[in-house]
């Protein structure tokens, strides 16, 4: 049996077109539904052109999966000064599950702050983004750039 050229096929391809008949979509089984997730966190930092933050969390998805967690924010700007986040949320958009979720997002910030201060932020690492929200205290004051990372807490 020999097969036909690409070039033969072109009528068929244009008659379908025109016609408005296309071949029917076979949905992939594999393809996951996406998860919600939530992180909740504590984190305490400092800064003086270079920012660095640490802290730890609790990410749970509807899913059922959950996980404890180490954070950290890295990088620099015009930014001064020292801050904590304490009981702040985040949450992820785009995961098919918490996997997806660890790893670095890029960040970028603008915060300002003396005694009670409040921060919201959105990260994107590829397809995934986190939005936090938190309330602390400290003094600081700056725009920053730079990664947050989300790691299994060992």
């Amino acid at each position: 049996m020999r097969l036909r050229s690409t070039a033969a096929c072109v009528p068929c391809l244009v008659l379908m077109v025109w016609t408005g008949f296309a071949p029917p979509v076979v949905a992939d089984e594999k393809q996951e539904k996406m998860v919600d997730c939530q992180v909740t966190f504590n984190l305490k930092g400092w800064s003086a052109f270079y920012k660095t933050s640490e802290g730890e969390g609790i990410i749970k998805c509807d899913n059922g999966q959950s996980a404890k967690v180490t954070l950290r924010a890295k990088g620099g700007g015009i930014t001064f000064g020292k801050s904590e986040v304490v009981d702040g949320t985040g949450t992820f958009s785009g995961a098919r599950g918490i996997s997806e979720l660890f790893g670095s997002y890029v960040q970028s910030e603008a915060h300002a702050g003396a005694g009670k201060s409040a921060n919201a932020q959105a990260l994107t690492k590829g397809e995934v983004s986190l939005v936090l929200v938190g309330t602390g205290r400290g003094v600081d004051v700056g725009f920053a750039f730079g990664k947050f990372t989300i790691e299994g807490a060992k």
